[in-house]
């Protein structure tokens, strides 16, 4: 029953992003129709094709403000503070709303392209004045929102394991019960069989990461929302912290093996060696890229889905009515996918930051055949790094 009132709900919510999406296009249709004149005074109707690749970057982009589509040709959308810095100007804060979607300067600023630019009084882009754009966008506004839900989350579970702390066991109920399966599940699959004995130093971090990038790639599926994780600036930050906890639980052995691979003749340490040190930065790159790509993947598919209807619609309307039934109903198929992609790719990005961390500490344990966990010599950890 749960399961069909879902996949009910998931209907009704595409029906109407498409329904938002169709007054777009058409209101943009509308308003170029008409935009020739003869000599005569008539007037010569010009139609314009759906630029499927602006939509798709749209959505994709950052953005001033959530926007869900148009109504009887007007935005629905949720304007987003502007916070300016210029050396010249000095500091600006007013709501996005004022730009009238980039149709409006304002206070001596204008948006093009979702880039604010400084102007002159004639509405030219002013060459002598630098801005720092310090606005809240909603790829912003939306990782404000997923940390408070993370913090939510989380301390409304701590408050119910400390209320157990009497002694007495008690099973899980409410959302307890749902979260408590996947931190044992990223304690038992990702930190103990990568870290060992260190695993409770680091699942801190690694339950954080998890539930964060789970949260923004959940949130990302709701239409109008924004794609955190398939931003790139997004992801790089997240590398760059999973580097800084790899690097400081490097230790001595690690960077031996970097800079002077032992049982190696020396003319292939020469080659070896740049290999080694650069695989230090490759890690990390590859966990950045690794998000961002399947994630803006997933979205750029479901907007070409639904771009294909005002495609063919262009072509002909009959045409277009009867193509968009298959395209929903391959877009509600994706959007799944996505569902799951979600969990997937919150779950490779933790354990792959732990089996770089694992490896960061484990490397003079390596030449004796054994890991810091496992008491018995295994290359079982080494073949999973590699299947991965």
């Amino acid at each position: 029953m749960t399961v069909k009132c879902f996949k009910s709900f998931v209907v009704t919510v595409f029906s109407l992003y498409l329904a938002l999406l169709s007054n777009v296009s058409f209101g943009q249709h509308e308003a170029n129709n008409g935009a020739g004149v003869t000599e005569n005074g008539t007037t010569v109707q010009h139609e314009e094709k759906i630029d499927a690749a602006r939509i798709i970057m749209e959505h994709v982009m950052d953005s001033h403000e959530f926007h869900f589509g148009e109504l009887n040709g007007r935005p629905l959308a949720v304007s987003l503070p502007v916070i300016l810095y210029s050396p010249q100007r000095g500091f600006t804060a007013f709501m996005s709303s004022n730009f009238e979607h980039g149709r409006a300067v304002y206070n001596g600023y204008k948006m093009e392209n979702n880039k604010i630019l400084p102007v002159d009084a004639q509405g030219q882009p002013d060459t002598t004045a630098k801005v720092v754009d310090l606005s809240l966008t909603r790829n912003v506004v939306q990782m404000f929102i997923a940390v408070l839900l993370l913090v939510l989350v989380m301390t409304n579970v701590a408050k119910k394991y400390r209320a157990n702390a009497d002694g007495k066991i008690k099973a899980p109920t409410g959302f307890q019960n749902a979260v408590e399966p996947v931190i044992t599940f990223v304690r038992d699959e990702v930190g103990k069989p990568n870290l060992g004995r260190s695993y409770e130093k680091y699942m801190p971090y690694l339950l954080s990461v998890f539930f964060f990038i789970l949260i923004n790639n959940l949130i990302g599926l709701i239409p109008g929302s924004a794609n955190v994780t398939g931003n790139i600036s997004f992801t790089l930050v997240l590398a760059l912290i999973s580097m800084i906890v790899i690097l400081f639980s490097t230790n001595s052995h690690f960077w031996g093996h970097i800079f002077w691979p032992p049982g190696v003749p020396f003319f292939v340490k020469v080659i070896l060696i740049p290999v080694e040190f650069a695989g230090v930065f490759i890690k990390p790159m590859a966990l950045m890229i690794r998000l961002f790509a399947n994630m803006i993947a997933g979205h750029i598919v479901i907007i070409c889905f639904i771009s294909l209807i005002f495609i063919f619609g262009a072509m002909s309307k009959v045409a277009g009515i009867g193509f968009s039934p298959l395209s929903l109903a391959f877009t509600i198929f994706i959007y799944f996918i996505e569902i799951l992609v979600a969990f997937i790719q919150a779950f490779i990005f933790t354990n792959l930051t732990a089996v770089f961390i694992g490896q960061a500490f484990e490397t003079g344990h390596v030449d004796h055949g054994d890991t810091p966990h496992d008491p018995h010599p295994t290359h079982d950890h080494k073949e999973k790094e590699f299947a991965l």
